[in-house]
Parts: structure tokens; sequence; C-alpha cells
């Protein structure tokens, strides 16, 4: 029998922070910018892209676990994320994700929970980050897109904010669980609009469209993150 997921009530469903935990956030999201600029050299190009109002899906490319902490140091607006169900295991734990903004999705079902969650978020105005490779990757090309960002947007409206991390992968490659000073970059590209749809219904065809897109924009700024962070990606 697999251990029973701690899930803050109604937070399973993307349900608004408490004061505590926005003020909780907002602290640890300050400190991570902080130290990241100084152990990281961190560099940010693009960030008037990041809608300063409006819900909208931030989608990077995903080369380490380095990559979901980085993230928030694009915007002081509270980002919430989606994070796999394993991680709400402890009360701690999932008090912890919850309050930094997380939600439990089950890996490689169509959660209908999360889809549910992601609605409601963008729904009540707030920024998402939904990673289109699905889980980590490696290597200089852009790993095989899920279109849940292309999807969700499709239903939402909400446009999507494509954005290339360089060095990550190298500061903290798989298996490393110290990540080292080496520099990182985040590129943001322009937001994507999100395609409209007729009486609520999302053709696969549009969804699709949309996820080639969001591959095509995220590409060329993953390979300009990776040469500015002095790593250039070298593709065959």
């Amino acid at each position: 029998m697999s251990e029973a997921l701690h899930r803050p009530k109604g937070h399973e469903f993307g349900e608004d922070l408490s004061a505590t935990q926005r003020f909780f956030y907002a602290v640890v999201r300050g400190a991570i910018h902080a130290a990241c600029r100084v152990y990281f050299r961190l560099e940010i190009h693009g960030a008037e892209h990041i809608p300063s109002t409006g819900p909208f899906i931030l989608s990077p490319i995903h080369r380490s676990n380095a990559d979901t902490p980085l993230v928030s140091a694009l915007t002081r607006r509270r980002l919430r994320y989606m994070g796999k169900e394993s991680l709400w295991r402890s009360r701690f734990g999932a008090w912890f994700l919850t309050a930094l903004g997380g939600f439990p999705v089950e890996r490689g079902t169509a959660d209908r929970e999360a889809l549910r969650a992601a609605t409601t978020v963008l729904g009540r105005g707030e920024p998402l980050v939904m990673f289109p490779e699905g889980t980590r990757q490696s290597g200089p090309e852009l790993a095989e897109m899920h279109d849940g960002p292309a999807y969700v947007a499709s239903r939402t409206g909400a446009p999507i904010v494509p954005v290339g991390l360089g060095g990550t992968e190298r500061a903290m490659p798989k298996g490393a669980r110290i990540p080292r000073p080496v520099k990182v970059v985040m590129v943001v590209g322009a937001p994507i609009p999100a395609p409209a749809t007729e009486g609520g219904r999302v053709p696969r065809r549009v969804v699709r469209e949309l996820s080639t897109q969001l591959g095509d924009a995220i590409q060329p700024l993953f390979d300009e993150a990776q040469a500015l962070a002095g790593c250039p990606n070298r593709h065959e």
C-alpha cells in the first residue's frame, strides 16, 4: 500500500495561500534570489517579458533540480508549481512545499485534480510554472514536449512565457546533492498568446500546434542562456 499524501486542506485544488504562507513565500523567495545572485552569479535577461499582472504560464527548459527554486527569482509575483506527489509524503514537507506555492501531481496520468488546480490558479490571476518537458532532462536539445502547458493555456486563455536556463545542469547534474557555484543565466522570451477556441472546446490539433510553437521558442532561449553561462550547446 502506498504511503498517504499529506495535502493541506483545499490546496490539492490550488486554493489561495494563507497570509502566513504568503509571508513565508516572500521571505524564502527573497533569500533564494539574493543567494543565487552571489552563489551562481545569476543573470536574468528579458525580465520585461514577465507580465506584471494577470495569469500566465511560465514554461522553462528543465535540466536540474535547481530549476524550480531558480525561476522564482524571475518575478516578485508569487508563482505556483506542480510537483510530483511523492514530495508530499511528510507533514512538514507538505506544508513547506504548499507554502512555496506547490501542489501535488500524479505523474504519468491524466490528473484531473492537477488540471482543476491549474485552472483555479490561473482563474485567480496567478502565474503557474509548468515544465513542458515534464520531468528533468539532459543535453542540449529540447526533449519531447508534453502538451500540458499548451492544453491549459488553450483552456484558460493564459499566455505562455518561454524561458531558457543556462548552466543549471552543470551547477547541479543528476545525482548531485549540493549545487556547484557556477554561472547561471536565465533568458525570458516574449509571451505566446493562447489560441482562440470555440465554446470551450480545445481541438487536439490546436494544442499540438501551440506545443510546437512553444518548443520552437524555448530552444533558442536555451541556446542563448547556455552561451551566456559559458557552456554553449553543441548541436549535431
